[in-house]
């Protein structure tokens, strides 16, 4: 049974990573026409928009209310919202800005979808303060998936460090502690509504940012409403809902595995959309991460196996 609620997570996560891979290339053009925290506002708030009409439609329905009576439940509901909410800020703000502060010519793309991608580290790494273990095939797997990651994104290695560098793992920190965070709370408040409340409070976070530091002319809000409209619908609204559900039957070192499948949707997308080629070395990447997904699934593959011969017996 926890072979196949991982299998089941895994393959949900991998939908979501698949919508945010091929949203990089409506990220960077955006990028160009809307400031950092004013671009995460307007699609957060799109996002929290799309979700709770999905939600009103389905409570609805079951007329039940969209926001739980019982003081314990809203607490609870509040405290998962606000913590995804912040880290969710945090996190896509790390990004968006430093995308924007590297050099011409530091290959910042590929940069920062590998020090991004260390949250495949991260995540079992702090799993262990919180007690949960992580056993010795999903730290191989972790191995063989940075390995991936290194080859598709840095084929001329990584030199010089930037200040790009050290906000985009301040991205992998926070979303680690996200991934954690949703593993707490996604199953208790509700996948579609801790999406929704958690894009309401990061737009809010990004808007206030927005106003006190940044300057939009919405003329290039306007010009950017296409790629808006996909990173706050797709890759906000539906792609972090998925992660949500993916979480409540994958573990937190497997859907961080799961979700750097991102990194290689991102360049076959880039190769099958825009004509990118891509090298027999960033083949071999795609290859080492899919294999580090397929090892993180052994050990419940395995166990699965031997109850059935323990039952056979």
């Amino acid at each position: 049974m926890k072979f196949l609620n991982n299998l089941k997570g895994s393959a949900i996560l991998a939908l979501a990573a698949l919508i945010w891979g091929l949203a990089f290339v409506a990220q960077a053009q955006a990028a160009d026409l809307v400031p950092p925290f004013a671009f995460n506002a307007i699609r957060c708030f799109i996002g929290a928009a799309a979700l709770f009409l999905v939600l009103g439609i389905k409570r609805a329905k079951t007329k039940k209310p969209i926001f739980p009576s019982e003081k314990a439940k809203m607490r609870e509901m509040l405290i998962g919202g606000i913590l995804c909410g912040i880290l969710l800020t945090v996190s896509v703000n790390f990004q968006q800005y430093g995308l924007s502060v590297y050099p011409d010519g530091s290959a910042s793309e590929a940069r920062a979808g590998f020090i991004t991608a260390l949250y495949v580290v991260l995540v079992p790494v702090v799993s262990m303060f919180f007690g949960k273990k992580s056993g010795i095939f999903i730290w191989f797997a972790v191995a063989v998936a940075m390995c991936g990651i290194y080859l598709l994104s840095l084929s001329e290695g990584l030199h010089n460090i930037y200040l790009g560098d050290v906000l985009m793992l301040g991205c992998a920190l926070t979303f680690t502690f996200h991934i954690l965070v949703i593993d707490r709370y996604g199953d208790p408040v509700g996948p579609i509504l801790l999406s929704a409340l958690q894009f309401l409070f990061g737009g809010v976070l990004s808007g206030l940012l927005a106003l006190c530091f940044e300057t939009v002319v919405w003329a290039n809000v306007l010009a950017a409403a296409p790629q808006l409209l996909y990173m706050g619908i797709m890759s906000s609204g539906v792609a972090y809902t998925l992660q949500i559900y993916g979480q409540k039957y994958a573990a937190p070192p497997v859907a961080s595995l799961t979700m750097s499948l991102e990194s290689v949707f991102a360049a076959l997308g880039g190769w099958i959309i825009s004509g990118n080629t891509l090298t027999p070395r960033e083949f071999g990447g795609c290859a080492l991460v899919f294999a580090a997904i397929v090892l993180a699934q052994l050990p419940q593959f395995l166990g699965k196996k031997q109850e059935e011969e323990i039952k056979e017996v």
